[in-house]
């Protein structure tokens, strides 16, 4: 029987970066992985596949909207192989997997292909070609997520779909009809859009993205329907129903009115659930609550001791980096070291165009906690980057604390917004006040303005362009 340090089991972002730390730090380690690929929900059917086709539907809308704006005159109608555009998107997914293969090599790393099943807390039976069992001093659950089903509708993965399926249409639907107003439902909607679809959205909460900033939202609702979305929340809904190649999906409105909306696909994107199938966890001492989710206190130790648990499968925002991050604190944490995550810290984006991009806290959670804050906030259009890209949607804000002007959190929505996030991570993580980022110098013309703008705006009230 192989023995070792670490087991993993998942090798999505959190699973396989814990493992390479783990590596780092001396340790003998096995990743435990039941399909064919590496790296998850995320490099496989999330958001690498995503954002490759989102990179590549906005390059068709530019050639069609915005290139004659631009001078650029082609010889023909621009037209979408949308074969093409998934091999493309598949070639990007392939090259990804095969990095973390590499890396597994790299790093010493023994992988085992198979669904691992706790026979208890030190051993681990995996399923795969050959029945195996291996025993591991420590164990990482890095299992992740599975797309959240509503029980009243049956998800046929032909027309109505998961994220999983959307990622992989052999036509354009003519009325994609999207349940759920969050980020993968805008993002996938949104490739779709631009590629000819007609696209309507339903939400159960009063905004779409009910997660960020308000303001955001509001913004966010604006310019999508300005693409042409049509957005409908406040909505419940009560049944999904196929005939054919017709869907009709019934919903309830905010008076309590059915109402109905058909189409060719319905995409269900209501969020994800911890994924836990298979693995035996009460075998091993590990506790899962009432959600599915692994329970773990602080230091993502299980119930059991000597097994942690990262990422989806945990309580938390389900995000890849934020995965990363708690991958690395287990490993350094069994290493013996005393490792910090700032979980008020880890930034939310959401990849439409414009992107959006949030940190810190919303001003909806300061006036709850009762803490006094102002507000600082410029337009991306006032920018003289965004007039020479045409990207004129959108604004940076930044909230700071009334007294002491530290920057509690800064919210933005415009061109490069994902990118952009980062200078807002760094600053609040050395607790800069909002004048520090306003007196340092910020490259000009660049999308990055709008931030030294909005702490100018949120310090002295005297943002320069506007």
């Amino acid at each position: 029987m192989n023995s070792y340090d670490v087991a993993v089991i998942g090798s999505g972002p959190g699973g396989y970066v814990s493992a390479i730390r783990c590596a780092q730090l001396g340790m003998r380690v096995a990743i435990i992985e039941k399909y064919a690929t590496m790296g998850g929900t995320c490099l496989n059917v999330g958001c690498i596949p995503s954002k490759a086709l989102l990179d590549s539907s906005h390059h068709f809308e530019d050639a069609v909207k915005h290139f004659d704006t631009h001078g650029i005159e082609l010889p023909g109608e621009v037209k979408v192989n949308l074969d093409k555009m998934m091999q493309r998107k598949q070639g990007v997914v392939d090259q990804t997997t095969v990095g973390i293969d590499f890396l597994m090599k790299k790093n010493k790393i023994d992988t085992y292909q198979g669904v691992g099943t706790f026979k208890d807390a030190t051993h681990i039976q995996i399923d795969g070609e050959i029945a195996i069992e291996i025993e591991a001093k420590h164990t990482i659950i890095a299992t992740g997520s599975k797309p959240t089903k509503l029980p009243f509708v049956k998800v046929d993965k032909e027309r109505i779909i998961t994220s999983t399926e959307a990622l992989k249409l052999t036509e354009i639907p003519k009325h994609l009809i999207i349940i759920g107003g969050g980020v993968i439902g805008l993002e996938l909607g949104q490739v779709y859009k631009r590629l000819g679809a007609e696209v309507t959205v339903i939400e159960y909460m009063d905004r779409i993205i009910p997660t960020m900033d308000k303001s955001l939202s509001k913004e966010l609702n604006k310019v999508l329907k300005k693409q042409k979305f049509k957005i409908n929340t406040s909505h419940k809904v009560t049944s999904v129903t196929r005939d054919v190649d017709a869907i009709l999906v019934k919903a309830e409105n905010k008076k309590g009115e059915v109402v109905s909306f058909e189409g060719d696909y319905c995409l269900v994107s209501v969020g994800r659930s911890a994924y836990t199938a298979g693995l035996n966890a009460e075998a091993a001492g590990v506790q899962i609550n009432e959600r599915g989710q692994v329970e773990v206190n602080a230091h993502l130790q299980t119930t059991a001791k000597n097994i942690y648990a990262i990422g989806d499968v945990i309580k938390g925002a389900m995000l890849a980096h934020k995965a990363e991050e708690e991958g690395v604190f287990v490993a350094e944490t069994i290493a013996g070291q005393k490792p910090h995550i700032n979980y008020n810290l880890i930034p939310g984006v959401v990849y439409t165009w414009p992107e959006v991009a949030s940190v810190g806290k919303t001003e909806e959670a300061l006036e709850s906690a009762g803490i006094a804050y102002k507000s600082g906030q410029f337009p991306m259009r006032a920018l003289g980057r965004s007039r020479a890209s045409m990207d004129l949607d959108g604004f940076v804000k930044i909230l700071a604390d009334a007294k002491t002007d530290e920057i509690l959190g800064v919210h933005m929505i415009g061109a490069r917004c994902a990118d952009l996030i980062a200078e807002a991570v760094v600053a609040m993580e050395f607790r800069a006040s909002a004048e520090d980022i306003s007196r340092m110098s910020h490259a000009h013309p660049t999308f990055t303005e709008a931030i030294k703008e909005a702490a100018l705006a949120a310090t002295q009230d005297r943002a320069l362009h506007i």
